[in-house]
């Protein structure tokens, strides 16, 4: 899990984000001390890092592993959007809030959305959710469930904040969706659908017991 978030984080912020650079440096993909990481990119590297682990070690499931996974996940998003605000980078717009951060050390004099802060609350809250789910409710019997209030808690949630957000690259200056929102939406659908499903599951399971108690 590991290897594959920093392999797909670099890659994601490389392919995604500033493609037209690596194509023509490609050897500074390699060149991890010069900064450049993905979120979704990371995420994409944990899919595939997890399917080859599930398929030759675990063996339980893909998605049952991921009900599971996504705890430590969200703790970890929220520890990632801590580095960010330390770092004074992906902040927000111009505010009149009076949380609003000056970020001095990139030369602002106004303050600025802390959009930092207002991910690593929404990743928490995800955390909170799914650990109630987890070990409050029969939610986890349901497979995919809970795997999907995740996606939907972390992606819909990153869709949204980015309308307050700095433009990252100059590409996506005149876009009407920028590319961390693009990329949320393939997550988004998968989280409706696995909910959807999950939700299925539990009524299906319900009318079994049912069945079962009146015998």
């Amino acid at each position: 899990m590991f290897i594959g978030t920093v392999i797909g984080a670099r890659i994601g912020h490389c392919f995604f984000y500033d493609w037209a650079y690596y194509s023509k440096n490609f050897l500074e993909i390699f060149y991890v001390w010069k900064g450049g990481l993905s979120s979704h990119g990371g995420a994409i590297g944990i899919l595939i890092a997890m399917y080859f682990y599930n398929k030759y070690e675990l063996k339980k499931g893909y998605i049952w592993l991921f009900d599971r996974l996504i705890l430590s996940v969200a703790i970890c998003g929220a520890c990632i959007r801590l580095g960010n605000l330390m770092n004074s980078e992906i902040y927000g717009v111009e505010t009149t809030m009076p949380w609003g951060f000056i970020f001095v050390r990139n030369g602002e004099n106004l303050p600025k959305h802390p959009t930092q802060i207002y991910e690593m609350l929404y990743c928490l809250v995800t955390f909170a959710v799914c650990f109630w789910m987890y070990w409050k409710t029969k939610a986890r019997h349901y497979k995919g469930l809970i795997f999907g209030v995740f996606l939907e808690g972390i992606f819909l949630t990153r869709f949204l904040l980015e309308f307050i957000k700095n433009t990252q690259e100059a590409f996506e200056e005149n876009m009407l969706l920028n590319m961390g929102q693009l990329l949320s939406i393939p997550f988004i659908i998968w989280g409706i659908y696995l909910i959807i499903a999950g939700m299925r599951q539990r009524q299906k399971i319900g009318t079994k017991f049912d069945i079962e108690k009146r015998r």
